[in-house]
């Protein structure tokens, strides 16, 4: 009965669960990655503004041209890790909220295995076949 296989392939190595193609993609990563971004300039911005003031004293001009290259430095510096950061933490969050739901499912399974002795005594024997390849 297929319901009760672990999800493994034929070569032993994992595969995703209930019947996926095992191909792992983060829908949201760009527009985390834009957050992300946002959140790390503003922080550079705001940085910047305060060694700015200091140095400024009513040169506003000059100010803007700083605080505006610190802007496209920023994001020139910080796109690309912050994107790969994103798409890690994207995929690490689906593969820990997919482990989640399989346990639950196994919960489940187990919760009604042990009213039924029949499914008990299939659950059991599967382990035993487990064990012992």
């Amino acid at each position: 009965m297929s319901y009760f296989l672990p999800f493994t392939s034929a070569s032993g190595a994992p595969r995703a669960p209930f019947g996926g193609a095992g191909k792992k993609t983060a829908d949201a990563s760009p527009a985390l990655a834009g957050l992300l971004s946002a959140a790390v300039l503003a922080a550079l911005l705001v940085v910047a503004d305060q060694l700015i003031d200091s140095w400024a004293e009513g040169h506003l001009l000059l100010a803007w041209v700083m605080l505006w290259s610190a802007l496209f430095a920023g994001l020139a510096v910080l796109a690309r890790p912050l994107r790969i950061a994103s798409v890690a933490t994207a995929l690490a969050l689906e593969n820990w909220l997919a482990a989640r739901a399989q346990a639950r499912h196994e919960q489940a399974v187990w919760e009604i295995a042990l009213q039924d002795p029949r499914m008990l005594q299939e659950l059991r024997a599967a382990h035993a076949r487990s064990a012992q390849a």
